[in-house]
C-alpha cells in the first residue's frame, strides 16, 4: 500500500476543492461574496457557523438560499446573515452554496468550511485474557467470529486467500484461494454470502459462505482502493487507506455516502481493517499499534486503544518484517462478548479485555 501514492492524491483533491471554491467565491455578476465564513476555516462539530454576505455599497439583494452539501438550510429576502447548526453532522469539508438575486438577475457563489472533532478520545490499554495459535503465514487482512469459527481473509500477490479458522487450533478447516492476480483484503459475513475486497483491483469479490466458491465480482465507484470491511446487519462499511469510511448496499455493494473520520487534531488516514461492534466502528491504524473507535453516524473518534506490546518483543528482527507484519485484524464474539485481535502473519491471535489509562 503506497503511503506516499495516497498522500499525494489526497493532496491534490484539496487542491481542488480549494482552487474551484475559490473561484466560484469571486465576485461576478452582483459583484457580492462570502464576508464569513473564511475560505476553509474549521469549526468543531457541534457549533454554530455564521454565514454572512459581503454586499457592495447601493446593492439590494431581493433573494438568497443557501444549502449546505446541496441540502437548504436557509431562505432570506435580503443579504441577512444566518446559522447554519452542524449538531449531528459528519466531519470533514462542507460546501455552502448561495444563490443571490438582485434586480432579476442571479448569482451563485460557493465557498467550503470544515467540521473537525470537538471530542478528545478516551485511552485505553488492555489484557490479556487468552493466547491462541495464529497461522504465521497468514497476512491478516480481514476477520471475524462466527459461530465458534473464524472468517479471515489475507493479503499479498499469489498468497491471498479466504478461509475459516479453528479458534482452539489456529488450523485452517476451509480455504480458498484468490487468483494469483488479486491482492486480498477485507472481508465481512453477509448472510449466507462473504464480501471480501482486492487491494488495488478496484475490484470486490463474493463468496458462498459454505462452499466458499466464488460466485460474483463488484466494481469499486469513487473510492479508488480497498482496506477493511465489516457489516452492522444493514449495509456495509468499507476502508480505503484514507481517512473515508464508505457506505455500501448490502445488496449491489454500491457506494451510498461516507464518513471522514477524526480526532480532536485533525484527520486520521490509514484506517485499515474494520470490527462493527455495540453501535461502534473498530479500525486498525494501518503501521500503528493503535485501534481507534469510530461513531459511524459523525466520523468522531471516541477512543483510541494502544496495543503496544502484544506481539513478543523481537520476534521480528528484519526491518522490512518489522514494517509490514503489524497489527492487523479485529473480530468479536457477540454472544460471549469476547474481543479477539491479531496482526499481519502474527504466531498469536489474542482475546483481550480493554482497560482504561489512568
Amino acid at each position: 500500500m503506497s503511503l506516499s501514492k495516497l498522500a499525494l492524491s489526497a493532496c491534490l483533491l484539496l487542491s481542488v476543492s480549494l482552487v474551484i471554491s475559490c473561484k466560484n467565491n469571486a465576485p461576478v455578476g452582483t459583484g457580492v461574496s462570502f464576508k464569513s465564513p473564511e475560505q476553509g476555516q474549521s469549526f468543531p462539530l457541534g457549533t454554530e457557523v455564521k454565514v454572512a454576505l459581503e454586499v457592495p455599497s447601493g446593492s439590494n439583494i431581493t433573494s438568497a438560499v443557501y444549502t449546505l452539501d446541496g441540502k437548504p438550510v436557509a431562505t432570506k429576502s435580503n443579504a441577512e446573515p444566518v446559522a447554519i447548526p452542524t449538531t449531528g453532522l459528519s466531519l470533514g469539508y462542507k460546501l455552502i452554496t448561495a444563490v443571490i438575486e438582485e434586480d432579476g438577475k442571479k448569482d451563485t457563489l460557493t465557498i467550503n468550511f470544515e467540521l473537525k472533532s470537538a471530542v478528545t478520545p478516551s485511552q485505553y490499554g488492555y489484557k490479556v485474557i487468552q493466547t491462541f495459535p495464529h497461522d504465521t503465514a497468514a497476512y491478516t487482512q480481514g476477520l471475524e467470529y462466527h459461530n465458534g469459527r473464524f472468517l479471515e481473509s489475507t493479503g499479498q500477490e499469489q498468497h491471498s486467500s479466504v478461509r475459516w479458522v479453528d479458534v482452539a487450533t489456529g488450523k485452517i478447516l476451509q480455504q480458498t484461494k484468490l487468483d494469483d492476480q488479486y491482492f486480498g483484503e477485507g472481508s465481512s459475513l453477509v448472510g449466507d454470502k462473504i464480501v471480501m475486497l482486492t487491494w488495488q483491483n478496484r475490484l470486490g469479490l463474493v463468496f458462498d459462505a459454505k462452499s466458499l466458491t466464488q460466485q460474483a465480482t463488484f466494481p469499486y465507484q469513487s473510492s479508488m482502493e480497498g482496506w477493511g470491511l465489516c457489516f452492522d446487519g444493514n449495509r456495509l462499511y468499507k476502508s480505503d487507506g484514507t481517512n473515508k469510511i464508505w457506505f455500501l448496499n448490502k445488496d449491489n455493494y454500491k457506494e451510498e455516502g461516507f464518513i471522514e473520520v477524526y480526532n480532536n487534531y485533525g484527520p486520521v488516514p490509514q484506517l485499515n481493517e474494520l470490527e462493527y461492534i455495540d453501535g461502534k466502528i473498530y479500525a486498525n491504524v494501518y503501521t500503528k499499534n493503535v485501534v481507534v473507535v469510530i461513531d459511524p453516524a459523525t466520523g468522531v473518534i471516541e477512543k483510541e486503544i494502544d496495543f503496544t506490546g502484544l506481539l513478543p518483543a523481537g520476534y521480528y528482527k528484519d526491518e522490512v518484517d518489522i514494517a509490514n507484519n503489524v497489527l492487523n485484524g479485529i473480530a468479536w464474539d457477540k454472544a460471549g462478548k469476547r474481543l479477539f485481535v491479531t496482526g499481519k502473519k502474527w504466531p498469536h491471535l489474542f482475546q483481550v479485555n480493554l482497560v482504561p489509562k489512568p
